[in-house]
This record gives structure tokens, C-alpha cells and sequence, in this order.
């Protein structure tokens, strides 16, 4: 499946709640998810609220560290968002 990686649909925010909540899961702090992303932790929150827009390639990185597919954790917001 393909999926545009941009944040901003329509003028709305992408906020990926599904991400936040596996990162939970596994029990992570932004600050790991940053350091194994060599990205600064306040880089990585800003990721998960929207005000950042997520390429395709980190979301691939963060995916492997959870061994999910990307749309796994990101399709469900976006679809979320792009029926509002």
C-alpha cells in the first residue's frame, strides 16, 4: 500500500496518536526513540504532535524499531483525519 508521509491535509494537523501509543507500549521515553532515530528528542515529540512533518524515511526507521510496517502504525491516523 502507498501512503503519502505529509502531515498537513486539508490545513489539518497530523497527529499520530497510534505512534505515541506503541512507543508506550514498548515502554520507550521520546528521548530513546530520538537516540535511536539520531534525532533530538524534542525533533521526535514533534513528530508524534505535528509539527513536523514525518518523511517517508524516518517513518520507515521507526517502524523497524517496533518490527511493524509503517501503515501499521501510521495509516489509521491518517485516515482518521482525512475523513474529518
Amino acid at each position: 500500500m502507498v501512503f503519502l508521509w505529509y502531515n498537513d491535509i486539508g490545513g489539518k494537523i497530523m497527529h499520530y496518536d497510534k505512534l505515541k501509543e506503541i512507543r508506550n507500549e514498548f515502554g520507550f521515553t521520546c528521548k530513546q526513540m530520538g537516540k535511536k532515530l539520531n534525532i533530538t528528542a524534542a525533533y521526535y515529540c514533534q513528530l508524534e504532535t505535528g509539527a513536523r512533518n514525518l518523511s517517508y524515511n524516518l517513518a520507515c526507521k521507526i517502524s523497524k524499531i517496533f518490527n511493524m510496517k509503517p501503515d501499521e502504525i501510521f495509516y489509521e491516523d491518517h485516515m482518521k483525519k482525512r475523513l474529518k
